[in-house]
Parts: C-alpha cells; sequence; structure tokens
C-alpha cells in the first residue's frame, strides 16, 4: 500500500510539474485616467475589447500610481519600487543594476520564460540591462506617431506595436510561456505638434471620423473659480501651460478631446486584434492579460492639463486582469481594494509561480483575484512627484482610504493639502488650514513621514544635479 501511494504522488508531482504555465501579456497606455473606459461608465469612449476583458476578468476602481509622469511610474512598475526608493524619473541617474535584477523581465527569463518588449520603453537602465530583461526588444516611439514605411505609406505607433505584437506570437518556440508587455505611446499627446487635432493627438488611420458628430460635454470641474482657488505656483504650473495648447477654447477642447478618444480607441482595437491572433493560434485559454496606465490625466479639468499633482485625475488608472482559467463565479468582479502601480510586477511573478523579490514594496493582486481577504491588504500609499523641473512643484503625500494629504515641500513656507474624500470627494476644500482637522492632519504628517523615511528618506537634490553636471562634462 505504501509503495502504491508512493506511486501515486509520484505520479501527481509530475502532472503538476507538466502543467504549463501561463502566457502573459501586458498592455501599458500612457496619460489615461481611470474613467476613460467604456466599461468605466464613460458614455462615449468606445473600448469593447477592454470591457469585455473586464467583464469577463477584473477591474480595479481604485488602482493608483505612486508618481504621477511616465518614467518614475514605469521604473515603479519594472521595479516594485516607489520612486524614492528606486531613485529613477527624468533627469536622474539610470536604474540602479541591483533593482534591475529584480525586475519582473529579469525573473522571468531566470524561470525559463521567454520575455518580450514593444512600444515606449522610457526608463533610463544600465548599460545592456535590456539584453538581461528581454528576449525580444523592439522600441516604437512617437515623433511623429505615424511612421513611413518603405512603400510610401504611414503607419500609427498603435498600429506597428499591434504588428510587433503578433510578429513576437507567431515567432514563439512552441511549449514556450512567454511574458510580452506592450507599452503604447498613446495617448500621449504630440507635445512638439499643437494644431489641434490630428496634429497634436494623432489617431490610427482606423479611427477616422469616430465621434466626429459627438457633442461631449465640457470638463467636470472646470469652473473657473476652482482653478482660480489655488496656489500661485500651481496656477503658474507645467498643469496651466499645457491647458493654453489643448483644451482654452470650447472649438480647440471638442476638436482635442474628439482626438484624445480616437487614440484611446485605437490602442483598443490593436489590443483586440492581439486577442484575435491569441485565439487564432489557439493560445487564448492560457494567456493572462493585464491592462494598465502609467499616469492619469487632467484633460481640462480643474483648468489642468497634464498630470504631476495629487489630485484624483492625476493619480488614479485603470486596470484590467483577465485569467481565462478563473471560474465564472469569479468573472466581472470589481475589487474595491487599493490597488498600485508597483503591484503589477508582484502579479505578474506570482501569475508565472516565480518567486517575488523579498525587496518588492508592491504586492500580488492574484489572491484578490481568488476572492482573498480584504482584512490583509493596504489602507493608504505614499504618493511623490521628485522630478526636478521648476514648472512642476515637487510633493510627497499620502492617500488614505478617507483623507487625501500633500505637501509641496519645496514652496517657502510649505504649502500642504488635506482633503476628506467622504464628504468632498471633488477635493475641492482644502482643510490644512481648518482647525477642526488639526488631528486628522497631525496623523497624516505623521504618516507621510513615516512612510517617506522607510523607502528612502528627504528629498536629495544635490544627487540629481551631481548627475547632470557629470553628464555634461562627459559631453
Amino acid at each position: 500500500m505504501k509503495h502504491i501511494l508512493s506511486f501515486f504522488l509520484f505520479g501527481l508531482c509530475c502532472a503538476v510539474d507538466a502543467a504549463p504555465r501561463p502566457n502573459i501579456i501586458f498592455f501599458l497606455s500612457d496619460d489615461h485616467r481611470w474613467d476613460r473606459l467604456g466599461c468605466a461608465g464613460h458614455p462615449i469612449l468606445k473600448t469593447p475589447n477592454l470591457d469585455r476583458l473586464a467583464a469577463e476578468g477584473a477591474r480595479f476602481p481604485n488602482m493608483f500610481v505612486t508618481t504621477s509622469i511616465c518614467a518614475a511610474s514605469r521604473a515603479s512598475i519594472f521595479t516594485g519600487l516607489y520612486e524614492r526608493t528606486h531613485g529613477y524619473t527624468f533627469g536622474t541617474p539610470p536604474v540602479a543594476e541591483k533593482h534591475i535584477n529584480d525586475s519582473y523581465p529579469v525573473q522571468l527569463r531566470a524561470a525559463g520564460y521567454r520575455t518580450g518588449f514593444i512600444g515606449k520603453f522610457g526608463v533610463g537602465t544600465p548599460k545592456d540591462a535590456r539584453k538581461k530583461m528581454f528576449d525580444s526588444f523592439q522600441a516604437i516611439g512617437r515623433r511623429p506617431y505615424l511612421h513611413k514605411q518603405p512603400d510610401g505609406t504611414l503607419r500609427h505607433e498603435t498600429e506597428l506595436c499591434g504588428d510587433a505584437a503578433i510578429k513576437f506570437l507567431k515567432s514563439n518556440p512552441k511549449e514556450k510561456s512567454f511574458c510580452l508587455s506592450v507599452s503604447f505611446n498613446a495617448s500621449h499627446a504630440e507635445d512638439i505638434d499643437k494644431r489641434p487635432g490630428i496634429g497634436h493627438f494623432p489617431w490610427p488611420k482606423a479611427m477616422d471620423g469616430l465621434y466626429e458628430e459627438t457633442k461631449i460635454g465640457a470638463p467636470r470641474l472646470s469652473d473657473p473659480k476652482i482653478f482660480e482657488a489655488h496656489p500661485e505656483f500651481m496656477k503658474q504650473s507645467m498643469n496651466r501651460d499645457r491647458w493654453f495648447w489643448r483644451w482654452d477654447t470650447p472649438e480647440k477642447y471638442q476638436t482635442n478631446v474628439r482626438a484624445y478618444y480616437r487614440m484611446i480607441s485605437g490602442f483598443d482595437n490593436t489590443i483586440g486584434r492581439v486577442l484575435g491572433e491569441l485565439k487564432k493560434m489557439g493560445l487564448s485559454k492560457n494567456t493572462i492579460i493585464i491592462f494598465s496606465g502609467d499616469n492619469g490625466y487632467y484633460e481640462g479639468q480643474r483648468g489642468f492639463a497634464g498630470k504631476w499633482s495629487h489630485y484624483e485625475e492625476s493619480l488614479r488608472v485603470p486596470l484590467v486582469i483577465y485569467d481565462p482559467r478563473a471560474p465564472k463565479a469569479r468573472q466581472g468582479k470589481l475589487p474595491e481594494n487599493m490597488a498600485l502601480n508597483l503591484d503589477i510586477p508582484a502579479t505578474i511573478l506570482d501569475y508565472a509561480g516565480v518567486k517575488i523579490p523579498n525587496g518588492y514594496q508592491g504586492r500580488s493582486l492574484v489572491p484578490l483575484m481568488s476572492g482573498g481577504s480584504r482584512k490583509l491588504w493596504r489602507t493608504d500609499t505614499f504618493c511623490e512627484h521628485l522630478m526636478h523641473n521648476a514648472d512642476i512643484p515637487k510633493w510627497e503625500g499620502v492617500r488614505g482610504p478617507r483623507f487625501v494629504y500633500a505637501r509641496y515641500f519645496e514652496q517657502k513656507p510649505v504649502f500642504e493639502y488635506l482633503h476628506d474624500l467622504k464628504t468632498d470627494p471633488d477635493q475641492l476644500k482644502n482643510l490644512a488650514g481648518d482647525p477642526r482637522f488639526s488631528k486628522q492632519l497631525a496623523a497624516a504628517r505623521k504618516r507621510c513621514d513615516e512612510l517617506r523615511d522607510s523607502f528612502g528618506g528627504k528629498f536629495n537634490l544635490q544627487r540629481i544635479l551631481d548627475h547632470r553636471n557629470n553628464r555634461g562634462k562627459k559631453k
């Protein structure tokens, strides 16, 4: 009997080992906030492919980035670390080798996965790091969005990402598990071309005419009084400069917002092409799809145009996870738990059955996909923006379940915000100067200090200046 049991257990272990590991495709959009999807309730936007993935998977309505700018956010997505820890944004030294070694592509390759990257990389890395991270790497950028082809025709960056993704799938060795990261430049504006519409927000040709007859309402929170209530340093920031590029007249707003929505529908269409190829190749039943955005986008709200600051429109992004192996009872879920961009690498590794590095500051979302307990989950997160740019005020803060705290620490004196999401979900009232909320303000300051210090301490401007000086000398 003992021998029979041993033989049975051996056979069971072999069967488990022989089970194919899931493939993973991770799509990332740019300048795309959480409510700009059909499945998120947008009355105009058409995103049928992402809507279907959400209906058959899960959509996380409380998904946030910890730094709202592409460079730092994408570094967090690769490394599972806050900006304060990985230290990378525009103008800083590259991500350290030790963090690259813990990145999800390097960890997956070491575990036998084939890894690929297509599109906008946007992260500074040490020499030859990309070769360590990816078996296949194809950067596809904007400037211009429309790439001239050998036959003289123009093809949009979004469509080229789809072409390259399908090529990757077709070239993948049979029985070899893969993780493909497809990072769109869309729906980021073409900043060097300020012509309204196709100049500033170039869309793929397949989206021609979409939304043309649709009258789009003015942005929420666009009352001039909301903008005027801000301190002068925010009114003079890049968020206001770019508002004049895109949204400052009703005609420009209508033209640009339609074009911006076409860009979003454009990458949804490309995602649909890739999903179709997976099905054709017989891979759809074992390929997990993850979709998210690298930062939010004001789209004219509050009289602003970009991201970078502490409001919900800046920090909150979409997240859809689709696991075709999940039972029907788990489909169409809306986990309320706070998810972060730095949870993505842990989630990818967990799905692949690869050990999550101890240094990760994010955590896997897989337990939430299977109905895990909320009691073990986070209740707040540290947020920050440390890019050294005179037109983008630096800040740090805490986004909690009820209160949002932010300190713009380079202002003299330091300027603080405290918002009560329960009574003021639009964050129109700053309670930092209200004595009735002095206890909440003190608690928020303390919590911000605790988190800041645990992730790297006070901001070090000299490190950035030294890097820029050294780079200038090399030139």
